[in-house]
């Protein structure tokens, strides 16, 4: 409902003083000095000690507010226009509570909201308007948001285990991963409004891993370098059955080239910093075959061929069999160390990791439970040089790395992607 109440008249100079540009005055009354605007209202020098009477021959003033009184679910991106004809502007409000809406004139005179309203809210509308003699008037609106069924937030994600650190710089197979709150069923509509920019320019696609999960990559590895900017602006987009989206933005840096490749034939690992081969070192991977749990899950022993990227490492992390269900102290299988030294490439437990209790195998046979064995001195050098994002590709191994264990974006092949 819009009300209209006549307020205190101003002086005759006050009306023309508020005409000018840049009005930035938000719930300005009739006697307040508008910014950046001269004044000459009442009891400043150079006025009268009374405001006039009101002009029978004033011109009706009109003011125009969108979005109409006691509109409903309207859209959270939609602008708050002002208008008013016959009349000079003076202020405009926009709040919800405590809380106001930034907003600045446009070049037609209206006012234009600038700031981000929410989901589910209920905004008052205060406008102050004074007609050409100066009188004074105020009138109000009110609307109310959509109501969504649920808001799907966003996060960005290095992996699933560790989240992207905002200015942080990662290895050449770092992709760009969006990770929602919620289910998106619409995945179009998301990609939309998700941009990412690259520096140097570099093509890319969407990928959803799965309803939750959006990865972005080229068809290689990024270039050493590589600045990255994402931005994801889902505030007011309906993702499907009225699940609504946030906005959200991030930015990274890709560091040198760093690739590991681990061969299961030569158990040997080649080391490449920035097309250089700097260490090849001797390894000892997965010895295969399977077992099975008390459960009856087939465990395999093989290190998976594959492109793997290191997703987080530790300076030692207890690894046991229990945690695939082999729990048995009597079982050759069965095992519960402390491993230092810890480059996990996988979720379901690959690491390049220190060995130091089987160094004779290493460069010559395979007999770990499926991760990159590597001696003590090679295994520093490892853990000190790569880093999150870097890449390790496995090869010659009978087992095939999965999209979704780990980052496994680069097992898809550009063409599938």
């Amino acid at each position: 409902m819009v009300t209209r109440r006549k307020v205190v008249a101003l002086g005759a100079g006050a009306a023309a003083s508020l005409a000018v540009t840049g009005l930035t005055v938000a719930g300005c009354r009739g006697g307040d000095k508008p910014k950046d605007a001269s004044w000459n209202g009442p009891g400043q020098s150079g006025t009268g000690s009374a405001a006039p009477s009101p002009s029978a021959s004033a011109e009706p003033v009109t003011v125009k507010i969108t979005p109409v009184a006691n509109a409903t679910k309207v859209s959270p991106t939609a602008p708050v226009v002002v208008s008013v004809a016959g009349g000079t502007l003076k202020g405009v409000t926009v709040s919800a509570g405590d809380r106001k809406v930034a907003g600045k004139l446009a070049e037609d005179g209206s006012w234009r909201s600038t700031g981000t309203l929410s989901y589910n809210t209920t905004y008052n509308v205060t406008v102050s308007v004074a007609d050409s003699a100066g009188v004074a008037s105020e009138q109000t609106s009110s609307f109310k948001t959509l109501k969504p069924n649920g808001v799907a937030g966003v996060t960005f994600q290095a992996n699933a285990l560790t989240a992207l650190r905002t200015g942080a710089t990662y290895g050449v197979g770092q992709p760009v991963m969006v990770h929602f709150s919620r289910t998106v069923r619409d995945r179009a509509a998301a990609e939309k409004a998700m941009r990412v920019e690259t520096s140097p320019p570099v093509e890319g696609r969407w990928r959803w891993i799965d309803g939750q999960n959006a990865h972005w990559r080229p068809a290689r590895y990024f270039a050493a370098g590589t600045r990255i900017s994402v931005e994801v602006k889902l505030h007011g987009v309906n993702l499907g059955r009225d699940v609504y989206g946030e906005n959200a933005a991030t930015h990274y840096t890709i560091g040198p080239s760093r690739i590991a490749v681990a061969d299961g034939s030569s158990h040997r690992m080649k080391c490449y910093i920035d097309g250089k081969m700097v260490r090849d070192i001797p390894v000892s991977m997965g010895k295969g075959g399977t077992a099975k749990t008390p459960e009856g899950k087939t465990v395999n022993y093989w290190t998976a061929s594959g492109v793997h990227v290191i997703i987080n490492k530790q300076p030692s992390y207890n690894m046991t069999s229990a945690s695939y269900g082999i729990t048995d102290k009597k079982d050759p299988n069965f095992y519960d160390e402390d491993i230092k030294l810890c480059n996990r490439i996988s979720y379901t437990g690959e690491f390049v990791h220190m060995a130091d209790w089987n160094i004779s195998a290493h460069g010559r046979a395979n007999t770990s439970h499926g991760c990159i064995n590597v001696g003590p001195a090679n295994a520093q050098w490892f853990y000190d040089t790569f880093q999150v994002g870097d890449v390790v590709e496995v090869r010659n191994t009978p087992r095939q790395l999965g999209l979704m264990d780990g980052v496994g974006d680069w097992t898809i092949p550009w063409s599938k992607w």
